[in-house]
């Protein structure tokens, strides 16, 4: 056997902590060195901790997933850092990836899924759920001629989803009444009255 892939996990509920430590360490070749419940209290002792792979969630005390990604990246600079997380928003998936993400697992991963991501980034790979990815590819065909902005695109991609506006708030980090703006605007945009009609209309233009 060679040395096992070293692992840190930050995620704040303990429960879901310790099951993503005994998963990963009940397979051989992968160790659990440390965990911790935010990134402020990880940032003081994990660069001795010394990972080849972080599980990172976003929605974190303190310091957020996101904002923590580059000041990861800077005191581990060739560390591996998986995102783990609920948040299924675009922009949120873009951001991650952009600031350092190698992979984007949602938290809905089955567990084999989970040890397979973590050899499959120390191999080179960028790993994402099957739906994560389904979204990435799906705005590289988007319409780029689309009237929306882009929080525009992501509200209406999440109220097409099934999401009501106070979830759509809650995952974008932003106010109900924000989110109520941005969906008037669409729907001036789009010249509709109804949020199934902003719908059809979008995805019949290829703008969702």
């Amino acid at each position: 056997m060679g040395t096992p892939i070293k692992i840190v996990i930050i995620e704040d509920d303990d429960t879901i902590r310790n099951g993503y430590e005994f998963l990963i360490n009940a397979n051989n070749g992968f160790k659990v060195v440390n965990t911790y419940s935010s990134f402020d209290i990880a940032q003081h002792t994990i660069t001795a901790d010394r990972p080849d792979v972080i599980l990172l969630d976003i929605q974190l005390p303190g310091t957020g997933g996101i904002a923590a990604l580059p000041k990861l990246k800077r005191i581990l600079p060739s560390t591996l850092i998986l995102i783990i997380t609920v948040y299924e928003s675009e922009q949120v998936i873009f951001d991650a990836l952009m600031n350092g993400a190698s992979g984007y697992l949602t938290k809905s991963t089955p567990s084999v899924k989970i040890i397979e991501a973590i050899r499959e980034v120390c191999e080179g790979g960028g790993p994402m759920s099957v739906n994560i990815a389904r979204m990435v590819i799906s705005s590289f065909r988007r319409n780029q001629d689309s009237p929306l902005s882009k929080r525009e695109t992501q509200i209406l991609e999440l109220i097409a989803s099934g999401k009501s506006r106070s979830m759509v708030a809650k995952e974008l980090f932003i106010d109900l009444e924000t989110v109520r703006s941005h969906i008037k605007k669409i729907y001036i945009k789009l010249d509709v009255n109804s949020r199934s009609e902003a719908i059809t209309a979008a995805k019949k233009n290829k703008f969702i």
